[in-house]
């Protein structure tokens, strides 16, 4: 799966809120200063081409919809994240956002939580 642009993005993100939706409606809920409809209309169609929207015609005019979910994008482009950034290694992230970025305590007690529930799940899953 292809990486997306920053423009690109943001045009998915509002396709996965819509669902579905013309141009004019991904033009209404970008934020201001807006960008000309062309503009909208050919990131659209880059995103067509690069197979993660489809549309539906109604004449001349066509909705446009998601082929790739937002959990699916988001996994893929994660997983190249850790791989670019951390060498492929979850524990060197966590330790990045632990020790760089001065997490708050609750949000360090909150992710332990998470982890421990998912270590428990993991091992109830290996068990059956």
């Amino acid at each position: 799966m292809k990486e997306l642009t920053k423009a690109e993005e943001q045009i998915m993100q509002i396709l996965w809120i819509l669902g579905k939706g013309f141009v004019h409606d991904i033009l209404d809920k970008l934020p201001e200063p807006k960008p000309a409809y062309n503009t909208v209309s050919t990131i659209v169609r880059i995103l067509e081409k690069k197979e993660f929207v489809s549309y539906t015609a109604y004449g001349k005019t066509h909705q446009y919809y998601p082929l790739v979910s937002k959990k699916e994008y988001t996994r893929t482009y994660f997983k190249s994240f850790i791989n670019n950034y951390f060498e492929n290694s979850y524990p060197a992230m966590a330790s990045f956002f632990a020790k760089d970025e001065n997490l708050s305590l609750s949000d360090l007690e909150e992710i332990k939580k998470m982890m421990e529930n998912e270590i428990e799940k993991q091992k109830s899953t290996k068990n059956d």
